[in-house]
């Protein structure tokens, strides 16, 4: 891939318009529809920019990991969370708190559901009768 088509590839990803991310990697605004086309069917400029979507959705969502760090900050009280609190004389200030005991409660239920420790225990023991009906009866 040449410097021109990274260049591309990078401009296509801010908007995901061809042409327009053409036009701003410096290709001629009269071919720049054609190129970006034909850009976007190369193999490794798709492949370049698959590789890039991925990777930003990757770093916008939480991984598992990162969930169950945070409950577990919840529940150990190691988080904290702005909250507006009023003063005596009627004014307004944010405040850091940590989790309440009901926040951490939700926490622990949430992990304790992860790690299946609130599983319930039924017991299915039982005679059932087998009846055998119709013309599929044995005869002696």
């Amino acid at each position: 891939m040449t410097n021109k088509q990274k260049r591309f590839a990078d401009e296509y990803l801010i908007d995901c318009n061809a042409t327009q991310a053409a036009i701003r990697a410096g290709y001629s605004e009269k071919t720049a529809r054609q190129i970006g086309q034909e850009n976007l069917s190369k193999p490794d400029i798709k492949k370049y920019i698959d590789e890039q979507l991925e990777k930003m959705q990757s770093d916008s969502v939480a991984s598992a990991e990162e969930v169950m760090q945070y409950l577990t900050s919840v529940v150990r009280g190691q988080s904290t969370s702005s909250v507006l609190s009023l003063c005596g004389d009627g004014c307004q200030e944010v405040i850091e708190k940590a989790p309440d005991e009901k926040e951490r409660l939700k926490a622990a239920e949430l992990l304790g559901k992860r790690y299946g420790l609130f599983t319930d225990k039924v017991n299915l023991e039982g005679a059932v009768p087998v009846i055998i009906s119709g013309e599929d009866q044995l005869e002696d």
